[in-house]
């Protein structure tokens, strides 16, 4: 994980601990799935919209970046 504002990996090596109560979560009206996501702290959060109370995962812009990217090339498509 890295900080949000230099990119560097954060100096303990975990994920920063966000206060996600008061996040605005976003979801896709396209596709299909329940995701939804969260801009927090200068970091992406995302979970599962149809398990709001479960865990979300953290992510840095850099980090979201190439999730998007890898998706977008059908990198993690299943069929």
């Amino acid at each position: 994980m890295a900080d949000s504002k230099t990119g560097q990996p954060l100096a303990s090596g975990k994920k920063p601990q966000l206060d996600l109560s008061g996040a605005v979560w976003q979801a896709s009206n396209q596709g299909k799935g329940d995701v939804q996501i969260a801009f927090v702290e200068g970091y992406i959060a995302m979970r599962d919209g149809r398990n709001p109370d479960g865990p979300s995962l953290i992510f840095t812009p850099a980090e979201w970046n190439a999730f998007v990217l890898g998706a977008r090339d059908g990198e993690f498509d299943l069929t």
